[in-house]
């Protein structure tokens, strides 16, 4: 699944499994415009991608500022893969979110990627590569975690919806749905015994996911050998959607 000559952008790609997607790509040949509110952040993982062999550069932008993400976005096309990868969370009772704090998660979980996709596809070449990176949570759902429930359901619908409109110019849409992944975010979630017990019993592989197993699934659906794959939403979850 070479990606040699394709230029990537991966947002929120500063640490987690937005970090390993970035290193995956540039692994893979592709050359990587790692993405950050920040260009320190971004410029370590630039680095990193670098010692592996790979070709990247540190760009930075507030996806809650819509000026800027327009201006940047619009400096960095033509694309020939994105991942909208950047998320916010907000573990409250749907009580506890007032109208400000859903329409926060909404500006970065969905409106942005939209407005990202929106101006990419623009002048994406034919081939084009779209991936959101969603979250099981886009499909079942758990007390105190609404508004990042609903942004992620509506990243589901939006690819769909891409799919449909970018198809006949050959550019592909899909997403990827990752379960619970031990990444730093979580760190203390991954401590928690409890959690660890859960996952045993309510998923098929019984563990949390590694970050790194996230690549596999943003690769296929970047590479050729997903030519002819669009509009589908892939859990990396270990099983948690299909276990009981």
């Amino acid at each position: 699944m070479t990606l040699h000559g394709k230029t990537a952008l991966v947002t929120g790609a500063r640490g987690g499994l937005g970090r390993e997607i970035a290193l995956g790509l540039g692994g893979a040949g592709a050359h990587v415009l790692v993405h950050a509110r920040t260009l320190a952040a971004a410029e370590t993982v630039v680095a990193e991608i670098a010692r592996c062999g790979g070709t990247a550069e540190a760009v930075a932008f507030d996806l809650a500022d819509e000026g800027a993400v327009a201006s940047h976005v619009a400096g960095l096309v033509p694309l020939d893969i994105l991942v909208n990868n950047a998320g916010l969370r907000d573990r409250r009772l749907a009580k506890a979110l007032d109208r400000s704090a859903v329409r926060g998660l909404l500006e970065v979980n969905l409106v942005a990627p939209f407005e990202i996709a929106r101006i990419v596809a623009a002048r994406m070449p034919p081939g084009g590569r779209i991936i959101n990176i969603t979250s099981i949570a886009g499909q079942i759902a758990r007390s105190g975690d609404a508004g990042y429930t609903m942004a992620k359901g509506g990243l589901d619908a939006l690819t769909r919806a891409l799919a449909a409109e970018y198809g006949p110019r050959q550019i592909t849409v899909n997403a990827v749905a990752p379960g619970f992944f031990a990444t730093d975010a979580n760190a203390a979630m991954a401590a928690d015994p409890a959690i660890a017990e859960h996952l045993a019993r309510r998923t098929s592989l019984g563990r949390w996911g590694r970050p790194e197993e996230i690549v596999g699934a943003v690769l296929f659906f970047a590479s050729d050998a997903a030519s002819y794959v669009t509009g589908q939403v892939l859990a990396v979850d270990g099983g948690y959607l299909s276990h009981f």
